[in-house]
């Protein structure tokens, strides 16, 4: 028997329909960590935990390795609203110059420092200003303490960074901060960062081990060196999109969000201890280093952003007298 036009038509119209309804309902969450990288682990998890959770046809699907765009990419395509949720971390000082605090050097001590400037510091002056700027931060999981390689040398000393070209994210302090070592810093997307060291066009990067082993950099650096320079937090930030969501799916994403913290803290430290060893397999040359001479070295750093950043100098001594609570 065959079917009247209008009602194929109106079948095809209804299908089509119930399939755009399904792809709107997709939560997207895009970031740049590669296959074997902490951001993977952690959004894997995440979106493990929250799937277990919302009701159909809802589903959060993450894309890593810069699947749907760069880190800048990403902010500007939550700002439109056709990714619903991204995992920036040192970008972020592009969006408020305050989120600069976290590319101070030495400034956090460990993760349970970071906890108590999380509910401290981050929640009431950090997070109101990237809502300010159109982001809706949901929960604060990690990037890491961040260490060097290169080709040229190990580094010791900040002496030792003279003259090396050293790939960086986007983060005006985090440029000034090298330079201020002496590194030839350049911010580039870390998508491209392997080829560059590969190509040499670049001699090193500074990035947290997870990150370092989870792009390979191994491969193609001779030294790393565990300067520990920066903690760089990471943030499960919602745009436009998030707001037209239900409210109760808001809120299930916000508490498994807010839940994963404790797997990616965990995690991070068990990868902290692990990755050398992998890293080192690879020929990597490994060192230790002694930090006072970087921090003594860091004073300007924390001199220019007090002055440059209005408001910062209690930020940064509020910080600090966390760092010393027992």
């Amino acid at each position: 028997m065959l079917f009247p036009r209008v009602a194929v038509a109106t079948l095809a119209i209804a299908v089509a329909s119930v399939s755009l309804q399904a792809q709107a309902r997709e939560i997207t969450l895009g970031h740049v960590g590669g296959p074997d990288s902490l951001f993977t682990d952690s959004a894997n998890h995440f979106a493990e935990l929250v799937n277990e959770r919302l009701p159909e046809p809802y589903e959060v699907v993450p894309f890593g390795s810069s699947q749907l765009g760069t880190d800048s990419e990403l902010l500007q395509r939550m700002r439109l609203g056709t990714v619903d949720l991204a995992l920036p971390s040192t970008i972020m000082s592009s969006v408020a110059d305050e989120f600069g605090l976290f590319e101070l050097p030495y400034l956090i001590q460990d993760r349970e420092h970071m906890s108590r400037v999380e509910e401290e510091v981050f929640w009431p002056h950090l997070a109101p200003l990237a809502e300010e700027n159109g982001y809706r931060i949901l929960a604060v999981w990690e990037n890491g303490f961040r260490h060097i390689t290169n080709n040229r040398r190990a580094i010791n000393t900040p002496e030792d960074l003279r003259g090396v070209k050293l790939r960086v994210p986007q983060g005006v302090w985090r440029v000034r901060m090298f330079e201020e070592y002496g590194a030839e810093p350049s911010p580039m997307s870390l998508s491209e960062v392997f080829m560059a060291l590969q190509t040499g066009v670049m001699d090193g990067q500074e990035n947290p081990l997870a990150q370092i082993s989870g792009q390979r950099f191994q491969e193609v650096q001779d030294y790393l060196s565990l300067t520990g320079h920066v903690y760089t937090p990471a943030y499960l930030t919602a745009g436009r999109r998030f707001n037209n969501l239900p409210e109760e799916i808001q809120e299930i994403i916000i508490e498994a969000a807010r839940e994963t913290q404790a797997f990616v803290y965990e995690h991070a430290a068990q990868l902290d201890q692990d990755l050398i060893g992998v890293i080192e397999a690879a020929g990597t040359e490994v060192n230790e280093v002694d930090t006072s001479v970087f921090i003594e070295a860091s004073t300007p750093i924390y001199e220019a952003f007090a002055n440059e950043v209005p408001g910062s100098q209690e930020l940064i001594d509020q910080v600090l007298a966390l760092g010393n609570d027992s």
